[in-house]
């Protein structure tokens, strides 16, 4: 989608801000003894009672309002009757709709731990760093390639078959696949009004995504904690505006 008027943006920023508080109120609530689809149960009530619709079940039939991944899963678990447990590396990622706009958002956490996770903060930071990028006429290029710096940096690797995508008036829409890793094959700029996710899978030795027997859960290869974090922007000629902000 780009934005090209305010009804637009004021449509963008509504649906934004509720897959971002549905998002921020399933962190809260997550604790040890929950099974995911109570804490997916929490998010379809939320996004309910804001008048939206879970976009994973509206778009692909989804078996859940929400996308839950628990440790070796990295990306679009089912909830189901799986126990949180503390420690766990878990993913929320809330993706709907709202007056025919979409937006999309996701964060990885450790469950009911004092201590500050690194991977987590890294994995945040990523995300950041991606999103610096975006601004009307640079490069889309440029997301991938700071990404990458830092990971590498870092001592991480990248997933490389799960990419930021164009949101807007669909889930996924052009430009479909923005690399968030280094990509020479990127020519693309980034137009004025474009949306768009940043949405970085960062690792700790996982290079690829898998899909698992249920046809929707993902697992890295090789087998390594990773974390995703990922925010629905707006680019404009000053920068990045993030459209999946709580409030």
């Amino acid at each position: 989608m780009t934005i090209t008027r305010q009804d637009e943006l004021d449509g963008m920023q509504a649906i934004g801000r509720i897959v971002a508080n549905t998002l921020q109120a399933m962190i809260r609530a997550a604790e040890p003894g929950m099974s995911t689809r109570e804490l997916d149960d929490l998010g379809r009530r939320l996004l309910d009672r804001s008048g939206a619709a879970s976009a994973p079940e509206t778009t692909y039939d989804f078996p859940g309002a929400t996308c839950i991944s628990v440790n070796e899963e990295i990306a679009h678990g089912i909830p189901g009757d799986r126990l949180l447990r503390a420690g766990d590396l878990v993913n929320i990622d809330v993706s709907a709709s709202k007056d025919g706009f979409f937006a999309d958002t996701g964060a990885s956490f450790r469950l009911a731990t004092a201590q500050p996770d690194r991977l987590c903060k890294d994995g945040h930071r990523a995300m950041q760093i991606g999103i610096a990028q975006v601004a009307a006429g640079k490069p889309l290029a440029g997301i991938g390639a700071s990404i990458g710096r830092f990971a590498e940096k870092r001592g991480y690797t990248l997933i490389r078959n799960l990419a930021s995508h164009g949101v807007g008036r669909s889930l996924h829409e052009y430009p479909e696949e923005i690399a968030t890793w280094p990509s020479r094959a990127e020519r693309r700029r980034i137009t004025k009004g474009l949306v768009l996710t940043v949405e970085p899978f960062l690792s700790r030795g996982g290079r690829m995504a898998d899909e698992a027997g249920d046809g929707w859960t993902l697992h890295s290869v090789p087998p390594a904690e990773t974390v995703q974090f990922e925010h629905t922007v707006v680019a404009t000629p000053r920068g990045a505006r993030i459209l999946t902000l709580p409030g």
